[in-house]
């Protein structure tokens, strides 16, 4: 039986094989290689499958997320609920100060601000989210055929300025 060093054993692998399989025998060498000395304490290395080209992206069993080829969330949101807006749709103005604070309506998200909601009436929670976490929480109640404007001041989650006392 031949020995190989680790390091050897690590470079070879990591210049002639794929790099994730290369990363996976390095792995198993430095963690045989305590006792590589010991011929019956050396386990053989089994080496990970892994799906590749289409059928990494078509297999159900994929550890790995899929990233979504559609529109994001806030387009959808928002499309829906002006898609169900009616012909006596009310429009919403939407502004917070700071600017460009992420739009939550009744719990999903539909853009930033400033933005020109066209909802259906009827009450609707709307929360704003700033970029360093100040947030904002109003209900509107929105009137056939109403034009409305909502400005929103964002409080402070946490303090910008802590000082210590002394006694």
């Amino acid at each position: 039986m031949v020995l190989i060093p680790a390091a050897t054993l690590a470079f070879l692998c990591s210049t002639f094989a794929n790099p994730v399989l290369g990363q996976a025998v390095a792995e198993a060498a430095g963690a045989n290689s305590v006792s590589a000395g010991v011929s019956s304490s050396v386990k053989p290395i089994t080496m990970p499958r892994f799906p590749t080209g289409s059928a990494a992206s078509a297999s159900p069993s994929s550890p790995h997320l899929i990233a979504s080829a559609g529109p994001p969330p806030e387009e959808t949101n928002r499309k829906s609920l002006e898609g169900s807006a009616g012909k006596d749709a009310g429009k919403l103005l939407l502004r917070a100060t700071p600017v460009e604070a992420q739009i939550w309506v009744n719990g999903k998200i539909v853009g930033k601000t400033p933005l020109l909601l066209v909802l259906a009436p009827g009450k609707y929670q709307v929360e704003m989210r700033g970029s360093r976490g100040q947030t904002g929480k109003r209900s509107v109640d929105l009137l056939p055929r109403e034009t409305r404007e909502l400005a929103v001041k964002l409080d402070q989650l946490y303090p910008a300025r802590v000082s210590a006392t002394t006694r």
